[in-house]
């Protein structure tokens, strides 16, 4: 799906969202939203800030907290706890399943699919007959680079 696709359902999927919660859909949050969709990789809520009022200064940091926090509750973000003190987020939509690794020295995070360890999950979930609806894997440790180092 197109970059230009994605962000158009991410907007009908957020407008339908707020007029369920009896929200309107405003231009702080629409800038918000576009341009979350539009940060490559995994962002924090200041990084988003600083972009975010490049188009729109009237945009407050109080506004796009809320706005982070109805982006995720839509399950158009994901929200993560990478252990540095600060939410990270990334778009949901357009994106394959991944799990995160956490380098805890330079605090670089690498992504990883893996279909052998899905399958364990779903198989682990079924023998008790859990429905897993939602799941994040965080591994932390060192990259190749720092476990190289001397300590």
């Amino acid at each position: 799906m197109s970059a230009q696709n994605l962000t158009l359902k991410a907007e009908q999927k957020f407008s339908e969202f707020l007029n369920l919660k009896d929200l309107k859909y405003t231009s702080q949050r629409k800038t918000i939203l576009e341009e979350s969709l539009n940060v490559s990789g995994h962002f924090t809520a200041d990084d988003l800030l600083d972009i975010a009022k490049e188009r729109d200064k009237s945009i407050s940091k109080a506004t796009l907290y809320r706005t982070l926090s109805l982006l995720t509750e839509a399950q158009i973000l994901e929200e993560h706890d990478f252990g540095n003190g600060r939410k990270s987020y990334e778009p949901l939509l357009g994106q394959s399943h991944h799990d995160h690794l956490i380098c805890l020295e330079c605090k670089k995070i690498f992504e990883f699919e893996n279909d052998e360890i899905e399958q364990i999950q779903e198989r682990e979930a079924a023998k008790i007959g859990f429905q897993i609806l939602h799941h994040s894997h965080k591994l932390f440790g060192r990259c190749s680079a720092c476990s190289g180092k001397a300590h």
